[in-house]
C-alpha cells in the first residue's frame, strides 16, 4: 500500500506526481491541517503566521492515476479518515459572520476514544476531509479555495464509508487532498472546523467517458443520498450551479424533462451549506442531496 506525504498548495496541472496509482488501488495519504501544523499551542495564533500562498491547508500528493484521461470521473472511496490526539480551532479578523467581535484566538481540542472535549463539553467526532479534488486544467486553484474541481469543499459528509466522484480535466487526474477536520458544523462558521492532521485511506478507480461538470458524492445505507457539490462567491450562483447539474444528472436516467426534474427536486431534494463563512474571500460552497431512485440507473456511472 502506498502511503502519500509529499504536500502541495495548490492544485495545478503543472504538479509533478510524487506517486502513481492504478485503478483499484488503496492509498494512504497523510495529511498536516490546515495550518501546517504550525500552531504548537494558545499563545500563538493565525497573526503570527504568514497565512498566503505556501502556507494554508496543504494537500497531500498529489497522485497520477493510470488511465484517467480529460473526460473521465475519477472515483475516491474513503475508507478510514484517523486524526491525531489534538486539534485546533482558530479565530481571525476578517472571517465569519461574527468577526468584528472575534479577533485572533486559538483553542486547542483534546481528542480521547472518539469524543473532543470542548471545555468539558464532550461530542462525537466526525473525522472529514475539508480539501480534496484533481487538477483543474486552467489556473492553478489555491488549496483553500474550491471550484468544479473539487479543492477546500469543507463538506462534512465527505467521510469514512463515502464515495467521491470527480471530474477528470488533465491526464492522470492529479487527486490530492487535505485539511481534515475531527468535527466540523455546516457553514464552518468561523471559518475553522476542529483542524487536525490525519491519515486517509481511500481506494481509486474509474469512469470512462462520463461528463462530469461539478464533484458529486454518494452516501449508503437506508437514507442513502447523491449529492451535487458547487460552489460561487454568492449563494444564488452557487444554488443555481448545483440545480443545473442536478436536474441534468437526473434527467439523463429518468428520462423526465427539465420541469418536471426541476419540479421533483422541489418535492425531494435538500440543499446544504458546506462552507458558508461569510464575509470571506472564499467561496461559498454548498450541496444538494436527493434520495436514491430505485429501478433506476445510478446518478453517475
Amino acid at each position: 500500500m502506498q502511503v502519500i506525504t509529499d504536500q502541495v498548495y495548490a492544485f495545478s496541472k503543472d504538479n509533478a506526481p510524487c506517486a502513481t496509482a492504478h485503478p483499484g488501488e488503496v492509498l494512504v495519504f497523510k495529511t498536516l491541517d490546515c495550518f501546517s501544523n504550525r500552531i504548537p499551542d494558545e499563545n500563538t495564533t493565525m497573526a503570527d503566521l504568514d497565512y498566503t500562498y505556501g502556507f494554508a491547508n496543504p494537500a497531500a500528493g498529489p497522485v497520477h492515476v493510470e488511465g484517467a484521461e480529460p473526460g473521465d470521473v475519477l472515483v475516491v472511496d474513503i475508507y478510514e479518515v484517523e486524526v491525531a490526539d489534538e486539534g485546533t480551532i482558530a479565530t481571525d479578523d476578517h472571517c465569519g459572520p461574527l468577526f468584528e467581535m472575534t479577533g485572533y484566538r486559538t483553542k486547542k481540542i483534546p481528542i480521547r476514544d472518539g469524543m473532543a472535549d470542548f471545555n468539558g463539553v464532550k461530542f462525537p467526532i466526525n473525522p472529514m476531509i475539508g480539501v480534496i479534488g484533481t487538477a483543474p486544467d486552467g489556473e492553478d486553484v489555491i488549496d483553500g479555495f474550491v471550484g468544479a474541481h473539487g479543492g477546500n469543499l469543507d463538506n462534512k459528509l465527505i467521510t469514512k464509508g463515502t464515495r467521491l466522484y470527480l471530474p477528470v480535466r488533465v491526464p492522470g487526474a492529479l487527486l490530492q487532498m487535505g485539511d481534515v477536520h475531527a468535527a466540523m458544523g455546516d457553514a464552518e462558521l468561523c471559518g475553522t472546523g476542529i483542524e487536525i492532521p490525519a491519515e486517509i485511506t481511500v481506494k481509486v478507480s474509474l469512469i470512462k467517458d462520463f461528463e462530469l461538470h461539478w464533484p458529486v458524492h454518494e452516501t449508503f445505507g437506508p437514507h442513502g443520498k447523491w449529492y451535487v457539490n458547487a460552489s460561487a462567491q454568492e449563494f444564488d450562483e452557487a444554488l443555481k450551479n448545483a440545480s443545473k447539474e442536478l436536474q441534468r444528472l437526473l434527467m439523463r436516467i429518468t428520462g423526465w424533462d427539465a420541469v418536471e426534474t426541476y419540479m421533483y427536486m422541489s418535492a425531494q431534494s435538500d440543499v446544504e451549506l458546506n462552507q458558508a463563512c461569510k464575509p470571506c474571500e472564499v467561496q461559498l460552497s454548498l450541496r444538494i442531496g436527493t434520495p436514491k431512485l430505485p429501478g433506476f440507473p445510478p446518478l453517475v456511472g
